[in-house]
């Protein structure tokens, strides 16, 4: 995945001595969280659209430049991590720099986004599981071992909850039935949290249950 392909250079850094005036007018054209900043062609961060709406548009961006945050990625920066630094950052552009910490452009947030739509993980088809395990009792290797002795292909997992003693993974599946998976990570000891297609052995349990309660009050 070739990030490079996606630095956008359509918006020039403002210079710290222009006025705060003209970043708010760029903001009005713009649905852009930040605008970068550059001193004397040297990237010093960006700032908010929230931020310059709070001064005297007469003033310069120098005169409030301890609102500029310095965030940016490298263009070397694998894709993961640039989502991870939109995220930090509560912003939808995300500065690129190169390894002389030149400005080479931005990233925007919906191209990032698109990306990682294409991945396999949502891309193919399959069923989503998400399972909990003692934080100190599961392992990845254990759970890749759980999915392909049912033969089936992980496609995707990662850890979505976590707490001082316990971890949620959640799972991605590629076509095959859950019923067989879920049955043997209960065997292992792990918990179910929820799965994408039918649980047929809760589904049983709760058919049963009905059973009986007629039954008794027969």
């Amino acid at each position: 995945m070739q990030l490079q392909d996606f630095v956008i250079n359509d918006i020039k850094p403002l210079e710290i001595t222009d006025k705060i005036g003209d970043l708010q007018m760029l903001f009005n054209q713009l649905t852009y969280s930040h605008v970068p900043i550059h001193n004397q062609g040297v990237y010093m961060g960006c700032i908010s659209e929230t931020d310059v709406h709070c001064f005297d548009s007469a003033i310069a961006i120098s005169d409030c430049s301890h609102t500029i945050e310095g965030f940016f990625v490298r263009s070397t920066t694998n894709w993961l991590d640039v989502l991870e630094a939109f995220a930090q950052n509560d912003s939808n552009i995300m500065p690129v720099l190169d390894e002389k910490n030149t400005y080479l452009g931005y990233y925007e947030l919906n191209d990032i986004i698109h990306l990682f739509n294409e991945t396999p993980f949502f891309a193919e088809p399959g069923g989503i599981l998400i399972v909990e395990k003692g934080l100190h009792d599961y392992s990845f290797s254990e759970i890749s071992q759980i999915v392909e002795s049912n033969d089936a292909k992980l496609l995707g997992a990662f850890i979505s909850k976590m707490s001082s003693d316990l971890a949620q993974i959640t799972l991605k599946i590629g076509n095959s039935s859950l019923n067989e998976i879920i049955q043997t990570f209960r065997r292992y000891s792990y918990n179910i949290v929820s799965g994408h297609e039918e649980d047929s052995y809760i589904e049983s349990l709760k058919e049963r249950s009905e059973y009986l309660d007629k039954y008794l009050n027969m």
